[in-house]
């Protein structure tokens, strides 16, 4: 496990955008009669919000981060960082990154960081961002968290296809003496990492025509070799196992009461999952908002959409004491400890 504290960094605002697609889960063609219903009880996702071809994780950042520029009255030529954490890239080379810089109009001295990352890229990319503008040489950073995961997965495929929802988030940071600090857990499970993966498509497989076929792995499950895969069971195995373990971890190296929380977020991943784990830690139901019902399971994203779509009024009227859990793909996790001080909560932007 990495534990790593981060002084003389507040977060000062929060964005989200969507979509403005909307998929409901009970109209799915991959299910059979009476699976939808079954599948929505379980998974508490009755419906996504998922992009048209063309638009990309980027497109829902940019415009969530120009949302927030705005209502934070931040001047683009202040911010000094943008790290921009996804799994769903505008292209293989070069960092989508630096082709956000560009978009936003940020100064050409602005450094531009791209992370990889899934579930947990929030935290990771949290404390990434964060490590940057501690030293407070940098003052400003923008972290742009987001994920078109229905572009990564087959249409046709009932395991994932009534899961994954599309999404783009912007968490501002700025340089601050008397910020609380910021505390982390994470760790890495790699091992496993084929319980959530693209088979070719990187430098180690590379794409042929085979792999553009689809291949029947079951009913109503077609999907290719380019397509994201998931082994539901050893994902869920592994969210039960490692959440609530880092965050009485998390609790425990850094002398949190965690009955005095006001909030706990979890990774958007499975109602049924998350009540588990809720419990495990024995968190109040009113202090574990759950957006999953509305956007499904937003991948890098969830944490910010869940702030912005269930408590932003809380956040933007008054001082929070919060801990965030990530978890998934890698295998990965993260836990966080974050307090906040009445800080923007733009409203959500719908592309």
């Amino acid at each position: 496990m990495a534990f790593i504290s981060i002084p003389n960094v507040a977060i000062r605002g929060i964005s989200a955008c969507v979509p403005s697609h909307v998929e409901e889960n009970i109209d799915l063609p991959v299910f059979k009669e009476g699976e939808a219903s079954r599948v929505i009880a379980q998974t508490g996702i009755e419906r996504k919000h998922t992009v048209e071809s063309g638009t990309t994780a980027s497109d829902l950042c940019v415009k969530a981060a120009n949302k927030l520029l705005e209502d934070l009255g931040w001047g683009k030529d202040t911010i000094d960082v943008i790290v921009f954490v996804s799994s769903s890239a505008d292209y293989v080379v070069p960092p989508t990154a630096c082709i956000i810089q560009e978009e936003l109009g940020l100064p050409e001295t602005c450094l531009s960081i791209e992370i990889k990352h899934g579930c947990s890229g929030w935290v990771v990319g949290l404390n990434s961002a964060a490590s940057l503008i501690m030293g407070g040489c940098l003052k400003r950073a923008l972290l742009l968290c987001g994920d078109t995961s229905t572009l990564l997965h087959s249409p046709f495929d009932k395991e994932t296809r009534p899961l994954f929802g599309d999404a783009g988030s912007c968490t501002a940071l700025e340089f601050d003496t008397i910020a609380s600090t910021l505390e982390f857990e994470h760790g890495t499970r790699g091992k496993d990492f084929k319980s959530i993966y693209t088979p070719v498509g990187g430098c180690r497989n590379a794409v042929t025509a085979k792999d553009l076929e689809f291949i029947e792995y079951g009913p109503n499950q077609l999907r290719r070799n380019i397509d994201c895969t998931m082994d539901g069971m050893n994902v869920f195995a592994f969210g039960m196992s490692v959440a609530p373990k880092s965050v009485k971890r998390l609790a425990e190296k850094y002398v949190l009461n965690l009955e005095q929380m006001d909030y706990l977020f979890l990774h958007q991943a499975n109602h049924y999952m998350n009540e588990k784990i809720r419990k495990k830690l024995n968190f109040a139901p009113e202090k574990t908002p759950y957006s999953l019902r509305d956007f499904g399971n937003t991948r890098c994203a969830s944490i910010p959409v869940t702030i912005i779509t269930q408590c932003s009024k809380d956040f933007a009227t008054r001082k929070l004491d919060s801990i965030g859990c990530a978890f998934g793909v890698g295998l990965a996790w993260g836990s966080v400890h974050f307090q906040t001080n009445k800080i923007v909560c733009s409203e959500l932007i719908f592309y």
